[in-house]
Order: C-alpha cells, then sequence, then structure tokens
C-alpha cells in the first residue's frame, strides 16, 4: 500500500508512520542510533569438538546460542553431531540465551562441544538429521515439494562458485579455449522449444551412495525391560557391502545388536562399536560409507549456501526427470505422523495457531529492534502456518481427514485438523444463492483473503483477523482458517455482536467495534454509514454488513468474512434503474457476469483517490485564481464544478482536460501551492470565500467532508437485501455516483494507461504471472482481460504492442481452460487421475484428433469396494464421464467461456489454428496450464505437432500439486530504507544509496531470514550500485545471490530470473569471465523463447548482449546473426525512427567492419546517422560521433579498394602495405555492453568510436545517464 492515505495527507502519515521515513527528511539521525542497536560489533571465540582442533567462530552479540548449534550441524567436521551441549568453564549455556547476557563470554573464549546423553525425541532428531546429510545433493524433495526444498541450475553454467573461477581467470587470454556455439535450438530464427534443457544435468554430478537402506526396524518399540537397559529405538540398515546391520540406539548412542530380520536378539555384538553418532558407527563397519560421506560432506560444504537454504513459501516444479523412489525411513515416518490425520492425537503435537498468529501481532512495536523482533516473529508464525494449512488442505481433499459433519453430504463436510478449519468452495446452504451460488462461493474465499490482507496491512491495535490460506487442489478449492476460542461451542447467532450473518435482513452494530473499526476507515477509504435492521431500527456500521465481529473466549475483538471489504465493480454488476456513463456503454458496461461478488482492487481505490485529489487541488487552485483577478466568481466558478461533479458524463479523458488546464493558465502552481495551505487548515479559521473555493472542490471531487478532501465508499451500496434510512438518501445518491466513476476510470483512465506503458515499454510483460501484475497493479481485475486486449486491438500502434497481445491471448486461453479443467477433475477419482490428467492435455495442446482416454484396468476396479467408499472424497465414486471429452468439445468450451467469463470472441476449434492465429507456443501454453493448475510433468521432449498418436500418457503425469493463496508480511522498515535507497541513487548519490540499501539488506535477512522476494530485488539493485562504483568482483557475488535466490523463491524460468541471469553476464563479462558470460546468456535465451518466443521487445536487449560478448571474442558469423535479429524486433517494438534502432545499427556496423566489409559497414552507419541528425540535431555529440565514425568508416573502404585494385593490376607480385584489421578491444565492447544496458560512465576525454587503449580503468565512474538513447530502460535502474 503506496502511502495509505493518498498524497494528500502526507503530515499525518509522516507522523504516524513511527520514524519508519525519517531518513529521507531531516530526522536522519534517529534512525542511524535505532540501526546501531542491531549493528553490535562481533566477536570471536574459539570452538572444542571431540576428536577435532579448536577452530574460530565469528559471532554477533544478537544471536542465540542455538545459531552456534546450527553452525556446528552444518561444518563439515561436526556435521554428525545434534546432541551435545555448548560449555564455558564448564557452565552449560542455555540454548535461547543470547551471547550478550552470558556472563564471562569474550573475544577469544573457549566453547567446548560436549556430548549429551540421547532421548527417543534426540535420538529421532539425529536420525533425521544423517537422513538430510545423506540426502543433501539429492533434488528428489525440490521435485517432489517437500521441506521447502526448491531447483537451482546457476551452477552447472558458472562451473561452481563465481568468486574462484575469478581468480583463476582474471583477463580473458585464453580466447583460443572458450567454445561459443549455442546449441542450434537457440539461434535466432530457430522454432524449436525443446524441453529438456530446461533442467540441464552436471556432467561430473555421480550421485555417491553411502548406504543402501536405513529404516526403522520392526523390533521397535523396545520392551520394557530393554527400556530399563536404556534402549530407546531400534534401527535396520544395509551398507553398500551388502552387510545387513541391527543397531539400537541407546542414551549413550549407537551401537550394533545381535537381532537379524526374524529374530530379535537385543545383546551387543561383538565388536559392538558403541558410538555417540550414527556416522562415526557405519564409518567403522563400512569402508564405502566411510569414503564416500567424506566426499559427500566435501561437495556439499562447496555449494553456495543459497542453493541449500530452505525456501520460506514451498516452490513445486512443473517439470521433473523420472527420479528412481528409494527406501527413506524418514519420509515414510512423516507421511504417518506429522502429514496424516495422526497429528491430533498426539498429545502436546499441535500448535495453537491461532493464539500463535495473535501473539506476534500483540508484541510491542515501539522502536526499531522491537518492529523487527515482532515482524521477523509474523513472518515466522506465517510461513509455517500456510505450510501446515497446504498440508491439510491436500490431505482433506485427498480423504485422510475426517469430517466433523460425517454425516452430510461431502460438499458439505466441513474439517478441523492440527488447529485449523478447512471447509470447500461449494455454496453447501444456499448462502450464496442470490448471489451466483457455486460460482460466488468459489470467489468468496479470494475476496475474503484480499479483505484479511488489507486489514493485515493496517495493522490496528486491538483488532484481530484469522489466519487464512486459500488451496487449489485437484479441483477443489479449499479454505484454511485459524481457529476463534470458543467459537464451535456456540451458535453463530450468539457469538456475532456486530454485522450481519444473513447478508443485511437482521444486523448487529457494537460501539467497540465502531471505534476500532473507524481506525481502519480512513486508510481503507470505507465510509461509516447508517443501515436498517429488520426491525427498521438505525444501526451504524464502519464496514460492509457480512463483515462479523466475534469476541472470542480469549477476549479479543475478531472480524471475519471480510469479502466485501472494497467496493462493488459496477462495470460487472448490472442494477435495475442505474445508468452507467454513455462511454462505457458504448463498451458493452455494464456486463453480466457469474457471480454478484465482483469488486474493485484496493490498487484501483488508491489510484482513483490520488487521481481525485489533483482532481481537487487544481479546482480550488482555478477558484483562487479567479477570486485574485477579481473576476465575476458567480459566473465561472460554478461551470468548474459542474463538469467535474460528473466527471464521468464527459467523455474527453480527464487526464487530458486537466493538462490543457494547466497548459492554459498562467500562475496555476503558484494558486496550487496556495490551494495546498488551505486544505492543510482544518477548515475553522479560513475567510468565507476561500471556504466556498475549498466547499466546491469537495462537492465536485465527491468527498464526504465539506471542509477538507475525503474521499471514501459504502460498501453496501447495491448490496441485495440492504436497505438504508430515508434520511441518508441524498448520500447514497453521491456513494452511487462515486462507485461509477470509480468503474468509468478504470475503463477510461487505468487501461489506456496500462496500454500507454507498453507501448513505451515501462511495463514489459513476458509471461501470464507478470502479466497479471502488471494488470493488478494499476488495479484492473483479471476479468477486464478481453477488454484489455480488445482496447490494443484497436489502437493504432498494434503493431508494436504484438507481444502484449500475444501473452494476453495465452492467458486468456489458460485460464478458460484451467476454469474448465477445474471441474473435470472433481469428477475423476483417485486411481483415473493421471489418465485424466494425461487425456485433458492431450485435448488441450495435441494435435491427435482423436483423443482416446485410458480408463484403469477393470481388474483393479472392485465393484462392491467402489460403492462403499463412494461418500469418502468430495466428489469421488465411479465416475468416467472425463472419458468422454474430445478435442473439438474442449475447444469448443474455451471459446464459450471466453465470451461468457472474458466477453472476448477466439474464433478458433483447434489447437492449431489458435498457435496459427495468435501466434503462439504450445510449451509456453503447456508451461502456463501446469503452473496455473499444479501439475507436474516427465520432462522429455513431446511431440504436440503428431497426427498419429497423442502427444501426453499417463506416465507422463507425475503429480499434482496444490495453488496457495495466502497473506505476505511485509518487513516495514526494511522496505522504507530500501526506497529512501532508491531515491537516493535517481538522485545521483550512490555512496548513500548504497548505505541505504545495505541496512535494508540487514534488516530484511533479520526479518525474512536468508531466501525472499525483497531480498533478491535488494541483492540485484547492490549488484548494480557495485558494479557502476567499480567493485566489479563485489557486483558479481550480490548478483550470483540474487540469481540463486530468484531460481529458488520464483522458479527457474519466472521472468525475473530472466533478467537476473542477463544482469550476471554482464558482470561477469567486466570481470573477465567472457565464456561464463556467453552460457549465462544462451541460458537467458533459452527461458526466454521458453517463456515467451522470440517476438518480445527484450529479445533484442539480450541479442544486443550475446552480439557483443560474440563480436568481443572474434566470432563475427555468429554475432552478426544476433545483432541483426535485435535490430529487426527494435525496429518492430520502438519505430524505425527510434534512437534504439540507431544504436542497433551502429552495433552491426562494427561488426562488419571487423569483417573488413565496409560496404555494409557504411550503409548500416548512415542509417543510424540519418536517425540521430533527425532526432537529436546535427551538433549532438551522437550525431559528430556517429559522421566521425563514417568518415572513419569510408577511409578504410578507400583504402582497401586501392589495396583491391593494387592487386588486380600487378598480381601477386603488388608491394601492398598490409591492411589493420583489430579485433575489438574488452573495453570497447565493455563500453557498448553498458550503453545498451543502461549504464554509462562519463569518460574523462571524449572518446573516439573506436576502442580507446588501456582498458576501461581510465573511466571515471559516474551516474546512469537518464536519456532515451543511453538508459534505453529506465526501469532497470530501480529495481
Amino acid at each position: 500500500m503506496v502511502n495509505g492515505d493518498g498524497a494528500h495527507e502526507r503530515t499525518e502519515e509522516a507522523e504516524s508512520k513511527q520514524d519508519g521515513n525519517s531518513e529521507t527528511d531531516g530526522g536522519e539521525e534517529s534512525n542511524e542510533q535505532e540501526v546501531i542497536v542491531i549493528q553490535d560489533t562481533g566477536f570471536t571465540v574459539k570452538i572444542q569438538a571431540p576428536g577435532t582442533e579448536p577452530f574460530d567462530l565469528q559471532v554477533s552479540p544478537q544471536e542465540m546460542v542455538q545459531e552456534i548449534h546450527q553452525v556446528l550441524m552444518d561444518r563439515e567436521d561436526t556435521c554428525h553431531r545434534t546432541c551435545f551441549s555448548l560449555q564455558l568453564d564448564g557452565n552449560v549455556l542455555d540454548n535461547f540465551a543470547e551471547l550478550k547476557s552470558i556472563e564471562g563470554l569474550q573475544e577469544g573464549s573457549l566453547l567446548k562441544v560436549v556430548e549429551e546423553p540421547y532421548t527417543v525425541r534426540e535420538a529421532r532428531i539425529h536420525v533425521r538429521h544423517i537422513r538430510d546429510l545423506l540426502k543433501s545433493l539429492d533434488p528428489s524433495d525440490a521435485y517432489n515439494g517437500v521441506d521447502c526444498n526448491s531447483l537451482s541450475f546457476l551452477s552447472i553454467f558458472t562451473d561452481g562458485d563465481l568468486g574462484d573461477s575469478g581468480k583463476r581467470k582474471k583477463k580473458g587470454n585464453e580466447l583460443e579455449q572458450i567454445d561459443c556455439t549455442p546449441p542450434e535450438h537457440i539461434l535466432p530464427g530457430s522454432k524449436d522449444r525443446p524441453l529438456v534443457p530446461l533442467q540441464p544435468h552436471n556432467k561430473d554430478w555421480k550421485p555417491m551412495q553411502c548406504l543402501k537402506v536405513l529404516t526403522m526396524s520392526g523390533w521397535n518399540p523396545p520392551p520394557g525391560n530393554r527400556k530399563m537397559h536404556g534402549d530407546l529405538m531400534y534401527l535396520y540398515m544395509v551398507t553398500v557391502e551388502e552387510r545387513h546391520v541391527s543397531i539400537t540406539a541407546s542414551t549413550r548412542g549407537f551401537y550394533l545388536n545381535q537381532s537379524t530380520t526374524y529374530t530379535f536378539n537385543p545383546k551387543p555384538s561383538n565388536p559392538s562399536f558403541l558410538s555417540h553418532s550414527l556416522v562415526e558407527l557405519l564409518s567403522q563397519i563400512s569402508p564405502a560409507f566411510k569414503k564416500n560421506f567424506t566426499a559427500l560432506q566435501k561437495r556439499r560444504v562447496q555449494r553456495h549456501p543459497f542453493e541449500r537454504i530452505a525456501t520460506p513459501f514451498q516452490v513445486y516444479s512443473w517439470t521433473a526427470p523420472q527420479v528412481d523412489h528409494a527406501m527413506d525411513c524418514v519420509r515414510a515416518e512423516d507421511a504417518y505422523t506429522s502429514r496424516l490425520g495422526y497429528e491430533e492425537h498426539i498429545p502436546g503435537q499441535t500448535r495453537d495457531w491461532n493464539e500463535e498468529l495473535q501473539t506476534t501481532r500483540e508484541l510491542p512495536r515501539k522502536n526499531l529492534p522491537e518492529r523487527l523482533l515482532r515482524e521477523r516473529a509474523i513472518f515466522k508464525v506465517h510461513s509455517d502456518f500456510a505450510a501446515a494449512a497446504t498440508r491439510g488442505a491436500m490431505a482433506v481433499i485427498d480423504g485422510n481427514v475426517m469430517a466433523i459433519n460425517p454425516g452430510e453430504e461431502t460438499r458439505m463436510q466441513m474439517f478441523i485438523w492440527n488447529n485449523i478449519f478447512f471447509s470447500l468452495g461449494f455454496d453447501v446452504r444456499d448462502h450464496y444463492r442470490e448471489l451466483g451460488g457455486d460460482a460466488a462461493a468459489h470467489a468468496a474465499p479470494t475476496n475474503d483473503l484480499n479483505g484479511v490482507r488489507a486489514y493485515g496491512a493496517v495493522d490496528v491495535e486491538g483488532l484481530y483477523t484469522l489466519g487464512t490460506v486459500v488451496v487449489d487442489y485437484r479441483g477443489y478449492r479449499v479454505t484454511a482458517q485459524s481457529i476463534i476460542p470458543g467459537i464451535l461451542e456456540r451458535e453463530q447467532e450468539q457469538s456475532v455482536i456486530y454485522g450481519s450473518i444473513d447478508f443485511g435482513k437482521t444486523v448487529v452494530s457494537h460501539s467497540k467495534y465502531l471505534e476500532l473499526l473507524e481506525k481502519t476507515s480512513r486508510p481503507l477509504k470505507v465510509q461509516s454509514h447508517n443501515v436498517l435492521n429488520e426491525k427498521n431500527e438505525t444501526v451504524e456500521l464502519c464496514s460492509s454488513v457480512e463483515c462479523k465481529g466475534i469476541i472470542g473466549n480469549d477476549g479479543r475483538h475478531y472480524i471475519l468474512d471480510l469479502l466485501r471489504t472494497f467496493p462493488p465493480d459496477l462495470n460487472f454488476l448490472p442494477v435495475d434503474g442505474e445508468e452507467l456513463p454513455l462511454e462505457s456503454r458504448r463498451q458493452g458496461f455494464p456486463r453480466q457476469h457469474r457471480h454478484r461478488l465482483a469488486c474493485l482492487r484496493q490498487e484501483l481505490i488508491e489510484a482513483f483517490v490520488e487521481h481525485r485529489y489533483l482532481l481537487f487541488m487544481k479546482m480550488a487552485a482555478l477558484q483562487l485564481m479567479q477570486q485574485k483577478a477579481n473576476k465575476d466568481a458567480k459566473n465561472d466558478v460554478p461551470a468548474i464544478t459542474e463538469t467535474a461533479e460528473t466527471p464521468s458524463e464527459s467523455n474527453a479523458d480527464t487526464t487530458q482536460t486537466q493538462t490543457t488546464l494547466e497548459e492554459s493558465i498562467p500562475g496555476l502552481a503558484q494558486a496550487k501551492e496556495l490551494a495546498e495551505t488551505l486544505v492543510a487548515e482544518d477548515g475553522s479559521c479560513i475567510d468565507p470565500k476561500s471556504r466556498e473555493v475549498v466547499l466546491n472542490a469537495c462537492k465536485a471531487v465527491g468527498s464526504i467532508s465539506n471542509t477538507s478532501f475525503d474521499i471514501r465508499f459504502n460498501p453496501d451500496i447495491f448490496s441485495p437485501g440492504v436497505r438504508f434510512p430515508d434520511d441518508s438518501a441524498d448520500d447514497v445518491q453521491k456513494q452511487k455516483q462515486l462507485l461509477k466513476d470509480a468503474a468509468f476510470f478504470l475503463v477510461s483512465c487505468q487501461i489506456p494507461s496500462l496500454v500507454k506503458d507498453c507501448l513505451d515499454h515501462s511495463a514489459l510483460p513476458m509471461d501470464g504471472a507478470t502479466l497479471t501484475e502488471s494488470l493488478h497493479q494499476r488495479g484492473i481485475n483479471v476479468r477486464y482481460l478481453g477488454t484489455v486486449l480488445e482496447f490494443v486491438d484497436k489502437t493504432p500502434a498494434k503493431a508494436q504492442l504484438e507481444h502484449f497481445y500475444r501473452i494476453g491471448i495465452g492467458e486468456l486461453i489458460t485460464r478458460c481452460a484451467k476454469h474448465i479443467f477445474k471441474t473435470y477433475l472433481q469428477g475423476v477419482e483417485l486411481s483415473a487421475l493421471s489418465a485424466a490428467v494425461s487425456h485433458f492435455l492431450n485435448c488441450f495442446l495435441s494435435s491427435f484428433p482423436d483423443s482416446v482416454a485410458h480408463l484403469p484396468p477393470d481388474e483393479l476396479v472392485s465393484r462392491r469396494k467402489s460403492r462403499k467408499r463412494r461418500n469418502r472424497v468430495p466428489g469421488g465414486g465411479d465416475n468416467t464421464a472425463w472419458a468422454s471429452l474430445t478435442p473439438n468439445e474442449l475447444w469448443k468450451n474455451i471459446a464459450s467461456e471466453a465470451k461468457s467469463y472474458y466477453h472476448f470472441t477466439i474464433e478458433c476449434e483447434s489447437v492449431d489454428q489458435v498457435v496459427e492465429k495468435y501466434g503462439l507456443q504450445k510449451t509456453t501454453l503447456l508451461r502456463e496450464i501446469s503452473v496455473k493448475t499444479g501439475i507436474q510433468i516427465l520432462i522429455k521432449e513431446y511431440n504436440f505437432d503428431s497426427r498419429h498418436k497423442p502427444a501426453f500418457t499417463e506416465e507422463d503425469i507425475l503429480n499434482i500439486f496444490p495453488v496457495v493463496k495466502h497473506v505476505n508480511p511485509k518487513a516495514s522498515d526494511a522496505f522504507h530504507f530500501f526506497q529512501s535507497g532508491q531515491a537516493k541513487v535517481q538522485q545521483g548519490f550512490l555512496k548513500e544509496g548504497c548505505e541505504l540499501i545495505n541496512e535494508a539488506l540487514n534488516l530484511f535477512n533479520n526479518v525474512y531470514g536468508a531466501m525472499h522476494v525483497e531480498i533478491c530485488a535488494c541483492l540485484r539493485l547492490l549488484a548494480r550500485l557495485n558494479y557502476i562504483m567499480g567493485d566489479h568482483p563485489e557486483a558479481l557475488s550480490n548478483q550470483q545471490k540474487a540469481v540463486l535466490m530468484s531460481e529458488r523463491v520464483l522458479g527457474i524460468e519466472h521472468p525475473n530470473t530472466i533478467q537476473e541471469y542477463m544482469h550476471l553476464s554482464l558482470y561477469c563479462f567486466a570481470n573477465g569471465q567472457l565464456s561464463t558470460a556467453l552460457k549465462l546468456l544462451y541460458r537467458a535465451r533459452y527461458l526466454m523463447l521458453l517463456v515467451s518466443g522470440e517476438n518480445h521487445p527484450e529479445m533484442a536487449l539480450l541479442d544486443s548482449n550475446i552480439g557483443l560478448v560474440l563480436h568481443g571474442v572474434m566470432e563475427y558469423d555468429l554475432s552478426l546473426r544476433f545483432l541483426e535479429n535485435a535490430l529487426t524486433i527494435n525496429t518492430k517494438y520502438h519505430g524505425s525512427r527510434s534512437l534504439k534502432v540507431a544504436l542497433s545499427h551502429h552495433l552491426v556496423a562494427r561488426v562488419y567492419e571487423s569483417k573488413a566489409e565496409f560496404r555494409s559497414a557504411l550503409q548500416h552507419e548512415k542509417e543510424g546517422y540519418t536517425i540521430y541528425k533527425n532526432q537529436m540535431g546535427e551538433a549532438h555529440e551522437k550525431t559528430r560521433e556517429s559522421s566521425e565514425y563514417l568518415k572513419y568508416l569510408t577511409q578504410q573502404a578507400v583504402a582497401l579498394q586501392r589495396t583491391m585494385n593494387e592487386i588486380y593490376k600487378n598480381g601477386s607480385n603488388a608491394s601492398i602495405t598490409p591492411l589493420k584489421f583489430t579485433a575489438p578491444s574488452m573495453a570497447s565492447v565493455l563500453e557498448q555492453l553498458n550503453i545498451i544496458n543502461g549504464i554509462i560512465f562519463i569518460p574523462l576525454r571524449y572518446i573516439m568510436p573506436r576502442a580507446p587503449k588501456g582498458g576501461r580503468r581510465k573511466y571515471k565512474h559516474s551516474i546512469n545517464v537518464k536519456c532515451n538513447l543511453k538508459n534505453p530502460q529506465p526501469k532497470r535502474l530501480v529495481m
């Protein structure tokens, strides 16, 4: 939320921000002081572990003793220990004590690692930890989407850590050894889009087997007499040498016993090898274990930490190779304890999620350290809750949780698991009958989640929301919520003391709730209003009627059912007797929608209020000017008021009228300043004339106050069943008009502004997700996608928006397919899931005309059983209707879904027609549908275009994952630092900016841990600043982290990851690592082709980068293929007269010059020169540079011609001076790379177009110069 209250309340906002933003203005010191509290200087302690030499460890006073434990469990030489204490001078340190609180702990202190006796819990932890170490290089957890593991492939392209290779290959002297040939499928013009390279294999990586089997023994648990000997549990192992052993875990450690598979003999065998650690025991009995475990640990610690650290939320991969299913005791145990319905039967195992979520919110937040602690706690509990809710939702749909109302029909069942309440997204009690039935029940949870997010962001003390996660899995929508204490023992009617449980027929209110909600009403723009209850009494509310207030048994005030937090969207809510503005009606609004819960997004409300505020200021300023000029105000003012009172009636774009107003009136700026001072007053001490000005302006823009600008919405307007008292009729009318204006603003301002941003490339969506994000940032709901595409279709510059149109069509089609897939899956029983999914994908993407589904073989289906189990899983049972779907029918359904939901016409009857007509790629469609529905497919090459056999078989469907929506808690202080740092960089204060961004990074790490999307943005900007300030190794290190993090947190082929790869390649090139730079660029190009195809403006930048690097390594023909492709794309998307195209011509000319093809070089440079001359004038530096270069090329051409003539005339004995063909210097290539990537160093002297000798050190590092030519993408600086 950018400044919750709009620009006009900056003063209040600044005070209430609790010094969050104070570093931007005068109060820098307060923040500096606070930050120092966190950054106490570290000190070094010595650690002495049994059997190893003492070693030094750098620690910080804030750390807990437990963090040292973690470090020791990760270190190569101590990683096999888990059950130990740390002792200082014989005293055991408390695990949860901060180091600064420990007496006598100082620089150089010796901490001893002392082995402790095991308990059952400690023994289990130990076995789990050893299993994790053995699996630490095994990617199967990442493929299976468990334990917050995810994939990363950067190290394959950089051959390990970039820092080391940087030392080895400092200068690019070994050009000969670089193999620059790209794989065939990524060359410009290639139509092949293979899938297998998405997950490349490391050639050197051989899986190392340490053990064949490690599992729990069937002799568990130990009988009573053995417990009294200290036996905790028994393990069974098979070593690589095929030795079968039985091991006892006892309080003293692990030893071999004499049990076999069939006879129990717990006595120690001879020798028993009693060891405190399982690794030590296994190393003694298996030489292969000892050798391979050591090698495995060496390789594990060599990996970059960011490849190993868990992500905060699970990321799923839509492709995976065929992985062998190995025996794994820990996984097996997890499956039957923590993952299924047994968990709540183990006392003390479940967490009280509601208590944890609410207690963290109650933590103090007066100063920075307190806020950091609070935000860290909120974030941690939240990510744990999201993980538990996801597991529970899957267990519910898979039929592994008992319903709390088992007697009812499956759709109506509700579940409680692990202290979380689960309900299904169906309209079970006709609750939503008037709002759209099941469609409304499906939309309500996401609306509710948006409400929870909004109230959570406002963060009012004393007002509580429920932990909420929405999970889509196997075609079902499950809402998971934390449970209000006591709510299950009471009837809902008794519990609700605020709001309505029947959509407004009966309504109650409560003074405490009104007081709490009043605090949220300003930032959320909610108007407090009166409604009538069933006895026709007036009841005051400060939210929608559906919002319920319940006081829990813990005394806390909870609000729930926040599905109407934001006002309704009238463009999709036809109301009898209400008309939208003419312009909206022309575009076909209002349109019918599936349900009546369509509401405006929070971003739109903010943009609309901001837009109205500007209008308000201009009105006030105009009137003040008219008063000043002593004109007859009465004649003029009303005219202004009239036009603005219903801005929606005037078809002209309001923004245009504003600019013309501004240009036509001199002195408007001063008048606006005056107006601002007026508005800042409270309205009491202004003279009557000024008050009249404010009153008129307030009326004109629909403010709810007459003395200051304050726009709020009544969310209950147009809610069926809600009645308003007669005395508020005027107010209701005003509110209706305001809603019409907001809906019109979306269509008339926001959609055109999105398209304009795409035209000037400040918005560059690459796939469905980034397109959706672009819509949402401007407050446009995805249901407007059809409208947006129609707008693009009618835009004169449609050719320059081809990429946007194509991505939009792809997104629209896959979303329609997703809607159909959802209901399709609900009719599939578990045993037929892979057959059904592969059949659907064949109908959707395969050219094979008569796709036939494979039903599960009859011998597996026991008729009697299936009848008995019919009610177990929602929608389960013997249902094979899915098998009758045909490709023809599916595409008909997609077309009708596009028409009814998005009001967009797709004129195609098959996938091949769609691909042909809209220029889509089947691989891209496959990726989009898989990501949206959670399908995981086998990574192999699919033949989509075969007309003889279907592309997918059931063996190709590996898994189906949940798609999870949840709130992302923010690190607010860190974010303010980050924004201030960005602002400083934009103003040119690089050093200060760098310090602030570094500070933001520390704070982000403090709250989120090491892995998070926002940390990724922070690292990227830091790397950029390091690079600009000349610290290339540091830039490389930070950017490497950014790439790894983007791969792990967003996905290996996310558009953001592609951009990170491009940045990293530039810094590699600057560091002299040319072959790595090329590999990274080739990877980025492959991903880009897969995600959106070649026809995209960003591809021009990528190809220019590749072409320049290839030019640098003297691969001229290859270089030309990429640079000429970049020129074509730039010409297409920026117009043939743009400065980007001029630069492209120049780059091509340079390569032709290196090839001594001067005629072609001259031709391209002339084109560039003409553009510079026309756009910038003769005198501009760029035009002069181009002119100089033309002269130089002409001389070279003449010299070459002279030489050729000489040869023709005199034959082989001609005496000719050899022509000088020089390879471009690395410095000149780097200079061009910087220019195209928007980084400019201003040189100390005038640079000729030929490269200066002496490399890059002669440049004075300076701030990015922003001009269309040199910073082709301003957005790249602020990331």
